[in-house]
């Protein structure tokens, strides 16, 4: 039984990392390379305005340039939705510090965030499943929570990072959630997450109290 129920942690983890090493490449590519090009695009189409006496071309050339303008935030917003820079380079805390920018000006959620502690290194495998955690749990927020204000709080040990995401909002009722007609399956993959990192995720809700997210990861 043992044998069987660590084969099938062994398969979620390959699982998971293999998503993630896709995202990572995809979310790169988005980057260096659409990016880039659009923005060659870019300085092209702004020489050719620069030399083009005819106005009506003009505009023409700077509704092409807006546009251009417009679809490389897009694509630079959604390289960071899907595997921020500062992840690989920074680490966890930075990577969420960005997200939360990201989030607080997409959704108009106010994110409070506070660290205590020495902030530690963490290896990247556990770093993305945390920071994917800490990402599903604010969509959620976005979606059902319907409040403004999110308080965040990482708590550093020594041998122990706990992370507590508390909403303000409506709540829910988690045996709701839990049964086999209405399994969720985003806080089933959160929890996932957590366990296959050594950590663990408790979710906890009240109707008109908010919903905690409290989690734990060995360092």
């Amino acid at each position: 039984m043992m044998d069987v129920l660590k084969s099938k942690q062994q398969v979620s983890t390959y699982i998971i990392h293999s998503q993630e090493e896709e995202i990572k490449r995809i979310a790169l590519e988005l980057h260096e390379g659409v990016g880039q090009n659009l923005y060659s695009i870019l300085t092209g189409l702004q020489f050719v305005e620069s030399v083009v006496q005819e106005p009506h071309m003009k505009n023409y050339l700077r509704e092409m340039e807006s546009l251009i303008e417009k679809t490389i935030q897009e694509i630079r917003l959604l390289s960071v939705e899907l595997h921020p820079p500062a992840l690989t380079t920074l680490g966890l805390l930075p990577a969420i510090k960005s997200y939360i920018k990201l989030y607080t000006s997409t959704f108009g959620i106010l994110v409070d965030l506070e660290s205590t502690g020495k902030e530690k290194s963490i290896p990247e495998r556990n770093s993305i499943a945390v920071f994917r955690v800490c990402q599903e749990a604010l969509t959620n927020i976005a979606k059902y929570a319907d409040t403004s204000n999110v308080k965040m709080n990482f708590i550093w040990n020594n041998d122990e990072l706990k992370i507590t995401i508390h909403d303000f909002g409506k709540g829910f009722q988690l045996e709701e959630h839990d049964d086999e007609h209405h399994h969720s399956s985003g806080l089933a993959a959160m929890k996932e997450r957590m366990l296959l990192t050594g950590g663990q995720c408790i979710i906890s809700s009240k109707i008109g109290e908010g919903t905690s997210i409290d989690l734990s990861l060995p360092l």
